[in-house]
């Protein structure tokens, strides 16, 4: 088995939407897959690709820590994260409730911190590692009708650069896709009058564009929040 056929890769969020499009991309490039989603979809995508899988949500540390374990004990390595989770609460933004602050924040920041103290031991034996996360377009051009993503999404792109920092010596690598608007939601026709390619986004294209960045051709590319969305974002 080559080097590239022996790779794996463990995904949250992993079994429908931009989650399951990068699990099928991964999974034609030769990975080997450890899939966790909310509902039985990550077992049935693990199933058809040949991979395994354990339900759970990113918010819970023990739900991480048993695909985690799950990985480990099928393969014995770990060497590509996708970090991908739903959307928390919304709402006007002083009525929104500190048990959903707290909620958006294990969500979208504990969660990669989780990941990231279980795997990186891992990717230091074995040398190498790359994690992406998955955030939005809006992480630093914040909206108000997501108050909750958009300050937790910001707080994810500062994490990344700290850990690439941390690790880049190391050869682990850590980047953020920050995905404008995608077909895995149904958007409303006149939104795709909002971004300059007059279209809406492809799941395939994240899928990508997230290969890339896990790939050996991505290897001088880290800390970087990496902007998926036909333009739309204005900051340069």
């Amino acid at each position: 088995m080559s080097e590239i056929e022996k790779r794996v890769a463990l995904i949250t969020g992993g079994g429908r939407g931009m989650g399951e499009a990068i699990a099928r991309e991964l999974s034609a490039g030769g990975y080997r897959l450890a899939l966790m989603s909310p509902s039985e979809s990550c077992e049935t995508l693990a199933s058809e690709l040949g991979g395994v899988a354990s339900r759970g949500v990113a918010e819970k540390a023990e739900d991480i820590e048993a695909i985690f374990d799950l990985a480990m004990k099928t393969y014995g390595r770990i060497d590509a994260v996708v970090n991908h989770t739903g959307h928390p609460p919304k709402g006007d933004l002083l009525d929104i409730t500190d048990e959903n602050w707290t909620l958006g924040s294990d969500m979208m920041i504990l969660s990669l911190v989780r990941m990231a103290r279980l795997v990186t031991p891992v990717m230091l034996k074995q040398g190498k590692g790359a994690l992406v996360n998955i955030t939005t377009f809006a992480a630093y051009e914040p909206s108000l009708v997501f108050p909750v993503s958009c300050t937790y999404r910001a707080a994810a792109g500062a994490f990344t650069k700290l850990y690439s920092d941390r690790y880049a010596a190391d050869n682990i690598r850590m980047n953020c896709i920050l995905p404008g608007y995608i077909d895995s939601l149904n958007h409303k026709p006149e939104t795709a009058d909002k971004v300059p390619m007059k279209r809406i986004g492809l799941m395939s294209e994240i899928a990508k564009t997230a290969a890339f960045l896990l790939s050996d051709g991505a290897g001088y590319i880290t800390g970087q929040n990496i902007r998926v969305d036909g333009g739309i974002t204005r900051h340069v």
